[in-house]
């Protein structure tokens, strides 16, 4: 038997050498000659050999080959995951008929797993693929077998050659630890390929690197378009393609809209500049039109979500097509609709529980992450558009919500609780109920405004006016409301009769009112005021459920003494003095953006003992006050600090004291910066993590670092508009730095070269920097690759050699 086994594989050995050189002749072959008897056992392979059109799956296919035709002998669990219809299955399909892979194993088996998990079923399917003759009972006796005789029986069965098993679309860890125990490890190199829409699943199948599949970009994604409208062999008219590309780009990189749109067009549609314009303006209708194609793949993912996940997914649909959402915001509002909950005895905050929430979405790709921090924190998210027309539909069926996107009559009036207005239309607040406690609004609303002119643009200006007032005040229940476009001009006071609100967005302009202090409930206040100062009133501090305070302009919070208007008088501004008879303080306020300078004191900073993050402004309309010590030391908990400064002063870092507690630090416009002063003051920080300087001027263009300066825990250093000539730096000065970047740093002759020694550095960025520290970075990579490092990167934007 072994001369016949060592024969077999000497022939294997040929046949590869022969693909390797000559592939295209080889796929000349009948289908029979190449496979094989025993792989025509395979009930799958007659389907996948009819390899449907795709593209864009090269290089992931690449990927996967190397992973499973790989040296390494123990059993391998290789895992691709990604969102419903992106083309798990499609990847899968294609290294499971890849020739290369069909000759490196001898036994393939396919086992759809899907949510209605049975696993007998998944025994007797993986029994069906093995070939009978390694299978020692016959079909008819599998009846009388219990479930376990039949995992036994199938782990003896592929006990010896070289198998692979597709594990396709599953979806928990539970369903895993069912299976995983049927693939026998005979370290000989046999693998299994798993396929899910749950990031977790994969990560717990395999930890490490698993292959996450992205969409397609524009050039793909047409192409996909155009050969299975036109055929792979037939060319598509000229005047079609821009239209083309239109459409393709509308799909958003996802191959399950872009098959159905281009059925659609090969199917119904004529192929004429018209016809295609009319498809572009009403894509999302056609893809309702296919729910059984289209939205019904997508809501088996969301139909497998705990019920607790449901409303924070179904409330992606209350923003507008390509909206990105920042994660703080996003958490806010899912807290203020009383989405969080914690369990009893939990030691984890609300805002800690909708953390995990937005992470478990995203790891089921439900949810995308459109922006991250360099550690991976979630900046910004956002959701596919076919996701939102799942979103949109299933909300109104459900009544979770109803968004305002096209005119109803009064017979027709809505009886929901959560609405978004995302566009224009006349006389829609009438008709909304009084019982609406959400109301989020991305268009102009049907209310007296004032035209205004800005930038040649004519915006309106809403008054405040009697129908405005008995707009608001119908909405006695409201919990949220989040106008995102239209601005008043002042602040409604009848607002501040809303009593049951936890999140306000408002732009308006003027101050905003004592009154305010009357919303007791209220977590979240965001305000984009007009004027580029604005006073806070002192009722402010008796608001001790304020957990967010956000507002464009520098904000001074109310003076005890004299009046805001003497002071702007006097040209200058004195430290605040907060009226004690008012305060009490604001524990739980975690986040102030838009603090004025002035305003920062320890008076101020020991009433908002638990405060997180922090940015401050200059003041934009006051010139020579006298500078204070920016003293931060009481703030322990302070882990994020922006600061903005446009003035001149004598050795400004040293004006400050940074809590020790300090991840993240951005200085933005500072003048008369010393190097040495940011080396010594900034390695001080034991875990500061991000440092950022923007549009900084230095007083010296050199900055040389001492052995002393060891900026110990700093992971991203990003230099933006610096003067800086020359940088004298070592690996020991930057031992955890994992992100470099630089920005228009023009006159910097190079990146200092021992930065390649950084074991940690991951990522060298430059944007319109000089040619000469473009070169450099390019000569660090090189240097790293030839010792085998393949872990640096270097991206140069805007190369002088493009």
């Amino acid at each position: 038997m072994l001369p016949v086994v060592e024969k077999m594989d000497t022939t294997k050995k040929q046949v590869m050498e022969i693909l390797s050189h000559d592939a295209d002749q080889i796929l000349e072959l009948t289908t029979d000659s190449l496979i094989g008897a025993s792989s025509m056992s395979d009930p799958m392979l007659s389907d996948h050999l009819k390899d449907d059109i795709v593209q864009g799956l090269d290089g992931d296919l690449e990927i996967i080959d190397k992973r499973l035709r790989g040296p390494t002998s123990y059993l391998d669990i290789v895992t691709i995951s990604g969102m419903g219809g992106i083309g798990k299955t499609t990847l899968a399909k294609k290294a499971y008929d890849h020739l290369p892979i069909r000759y490196h194993f001898d036994i393939f088996v396919w086992l759809t797993i899907s949510q209605e998990f049975r696993y007998r079923n998944v025994l007797l399917e993986a029994l069906h693929c093995i070939p009978k003759r390694r299978v020692s009972v016959n079909t008819k006796d599998y009846v009388k077998m219990n479930d376990n005789e039949l995992a036994d029986l199938v782990q003896k069965s592929l006990k010896g050659p070289r198998y692979l098993v597709v594990v396709d679309d599953i979806w928990s860890t539970d369903v895993w630890d069912s299976i995983s125990q049927i693939f026998p490890n005979c370290n000989n190199g046999s693998r299994v390929l798993l396929t899910t829409r749950e990031t977790d699943v994969a990560i717990y199948a395999n930890p490490s690197s698993p292959h996450k599949m992205n969409l397609l970009d524009l050039d793909n994604s047409w192409k996909l378009l155009r050969d299975k409208v036109f055929g792979l062999e037939h060319d598509h008219p000229p005047e079609l393609e821009e239209i083309g590309k239109k459409i393709a780009e509308k799909c958003q990189g996802l191959p399950l809209i872009i098959s159905v749109i281009a059925g659609h067009l090969s199917k119904t549609v004529p192929k004429t500049l018209e016809s295609w314009k009319y498809v572009a303006q009403t894509l999302s209708e056609i893809i309702a039109s296919h729910p059984n194609k289209c939205l019904g793949v997508l809501g088996l993912s969301y139909h497998h979500l705990p019920n607790r996940l449901k409303p924070c997914f179904l409330s992606m649909g209350d923003f507008p097509e390509d909206f990105q959402v920042e994660t703080w915001r996003l958490i806010q509002l899912w807290i203020a609709e009383g989405f969080i909950r914690t369990s009893s005895g939990s030691r984890e905050s609300l805002e800690e529980v909708a953390e995990h929430y937005l992470e478990d979405l995203i790891s089921r790709n439900l949810i995308m992450a459109r922006k991250k921090r360099f550690n991976g924190e979630v900046k910004a998210c956002g959701i596919h558009d076919l996701l939102r027309e799942f979103c949109l539909i299933e909300a109104e069926m459900t009544k979770f919500m109803h968004v305002v996107r096209i005119p109803f009559s009064p017979a027709q009036k809505p009886n929901f609780r959560r609405f978004s207005i995302q566009k224009y239309i006349e006389d829609a607040y009438k008709l909304l109920p009084p019982v609406a406690r959400s109301m989020y609004c991305f268009s102009n609303l049907d209310l007296p405004f004032e035209p205004r002119i800005k930038l040649l643009h004519i915006y309106p200006i809403y008054r405040h006016d009697p129908i405005i007032h008995g707009f608001f005040s119908r909405f006695k229940h409201l919990r949220v409301l989040a106008i995102f476009s239209a601005q008043f001009g002042s602040f409604p006071l009848v607002i501040t009769k809303l009593f049951h609100l936890r999140y306000l967005q408002v732009r308006c302009l003027g101050n905003i009112p004592e009154s305010i202090s009357e919303l007791l409930n209220l977590r979240t206040l965001i305000c984009d005021p007009n004027p580029l100062d604005i006073t806070l009133p002192r009722k402010i501090w008796m608001m001790k459920n304020l957990r967010y305070i956000h507002l464009r302009a520098a904000s001074y919070l109310h003076l005890r003494a004299a009046s805001y208007l003497h002071l702007r008088a006097a040209s200058y501004l004195p430290s605040p003095r907060i009226d004690k008879n008012l305060v009490t303080g604001m524990p739980n306020l975690e986040e102030f953006f838009g603090l004025c300078y002035s305003s920062c004191t320890n008076e101020v900073f020991s009433s908002i003992p638990n405060l997180k993050r922090l940015t401050s402004h200059a003041p934009l309309r006051v010139y020579n006050f006298p500078y204070h010590l920016f003293d931060m030391s009481s703030l322990r908990k302070l882990e994020a600090f922006k600061f903005s400064w446009r003035y001149n002063f004598e050795h400004p870092i040293k004006r400050f004291v940074f809590p020790t507690s300090l991840r993240r630090l951005t200085l933005t416009k500072y003048r008369k910066l010393i190097w040495e002063e940011i080396s010594s003051t900034f390695t001080m920080l034991p875990n500061l993590e991000e440092l950022k300087l923007k549009d900084c001027k230095a007083n010296d263009d050199v900055w040389i670092m001492s052995d002393k300066d060891i900026f110990k825990s700093l992971k991203l250093l990003l230099l933006s508009r610096q003067k800086l000539k020359r940088w004298e730096a070592s690996s020991d000065n930057f031992p955890n730095l994992k992100r470099l970047v630089l920005k228009k740093c023009k006159d910097l002759q190079e990146i200092p070269t021992d930065f390649g020694e950084i074991c940690t550095l991951e990522w060298i960025e430059l944007h319109y920097c000089s040619t000469t520290s473009e070169d450099s970075a390019r000569n660090i990579e090189q240097e790293q690759e030839d010792m085998g490092n393949n872990i640096l990167k270097v991206y140069i934007h805007n190369s002088h050699t493009d």
